[in-house]
């Protein structure tokens, strides 16, 4: 089993919402997250660094100051491992613009997992369609 944690951007939540019931994954967890990417960083970096090679210092300040952060949506979900690249696929699909931004996607290993209702553990407790 993998757990997959999708960060995107907040307009895309329900057309990813959609897409994953749609693939036959109505199971996972939303919540509103906040952050930012390191392209903007990095181009302040390089400017400031082009700017003044000699004051590396100053250029590292904005480091601490670098770009705003961002309101995104981070939407998980435990899947088993043969449904991972579908998984993927979707969330790719829904929320990839080619601008900076778009998200990203981690996958992670998941050791157990247990259904408080029921106390089925393993696959059969993330399997919507054997515990309805």
């Amino acid at each position: 089993m993998k757990e997959v944690v999708a960060v995107i951007r907040i307009n895309k939540m329900n057309q990813t919402k959609e897409a994953l019931v749609q693939a036959g994954f109505p199971a996972f967890t939303a919540t509103k997250v906040m952050g930012r990417g390191k392209k903007a960083l990095d181009q302040k970096l390089v400017a400031a660094i082009e700017e003044n090679p000699e004051d590396s210092l100053d250029a590292l300040s904005l480091v601490a100051q670098g770009p705003r952060l961002m309101p995104k949506r981070m939407v998980k979900l435990v899947v088993p491992d043969s449904a991972v690249s579908e998984v993927v696929e979707t969330i790719i699909k829904v929320n990839q613009t080619n601008s900076p931004g778009d998200g990203k996607i981690f996958v992670l290993p998941i050791s157990d997992v247990v259904r408080v209702r029921t106390g089925e553990t393993g696959e059969q407790a993330i399997d919507e369609m054997m515990s309805a």
